[in-house]
């Protein structure tokens, strides 16, 4: 399959809203094209989660302090694309398979990182109109957080990265 996002982001809050999403999906010969196509979303929306939400969090001595939905935040009805497409791909039948069928459960999740790198495109033009140029890094997932302070202004600025060794911090990343 293929997706394609839109995206708008907010470089005062690191905050995103996903504005569009086409998804084309190639499941070969859909014995029910109603329940691939909420197959298709449901595990899109949750790839949302995957790449702008999940967040692994350890402790400095490797325990898992996110242990699950209830340690951080999962999609929510205001994270679905406000215009969300889904087409098959038809006449594409799997020869291989029962019903000339294939897989649609767990593949679309990873369409979801159209959404990653529309963010990423913002913060690249948001940089630009402030005269930054060049490539920057940004971590999966990207959260209001890292969005922020990805855009670089003269607030961020003024947080500068601590060195190495010269603290002990609460949580470590993976």
């Amino acid at each position: 399959g293929v997706s394609c996002s839109e995206v708008e982001i907010d470089c005062l809050t690191g905050d995103h809203k996903n504005l569009r999403t086409d998804i084309v999906m190639d499941v070969g010969t859909s014995l029910n094209p109603a329940i691939d196509i909420g197959q298709i979303e449901g595990a899109f929306v949750q790839g949302i989660g995957l790449f702008t939400m999940e967040e692994l969090r350890y402790s400095p001595e490797g325990n898992l302090y996110t242990k699950g939905p209830g340690m951080y935040k999962i999609p929510a009805f205001g994270d679905i694309p406000s215009e969300f497409h889904v087409s098959l791909l038809r006449d594409c039948p799997n020869s291989k398979a029962i019903y000339s069928s294939k897989a649609v459960g767990e593949p679309p999740l990873f369409l979801a990182a159209s959404v990653f790198y529309a963010i990423k495109d913002a913060i690249l033009s948001a940089r630009e109109e402030s005269g930054l140029k060049g490539t920057f890094r940004l971590d999966s997932p990207a959260t209001p957080e890292r969005i922020r302070n990805a855009c670089v202004d003269s607030f961020t600025k003024l947080c500068p990265s601590a060195e190495p060794g010269t603290f002990k911090p609460w949580s470590v990343m993976v």
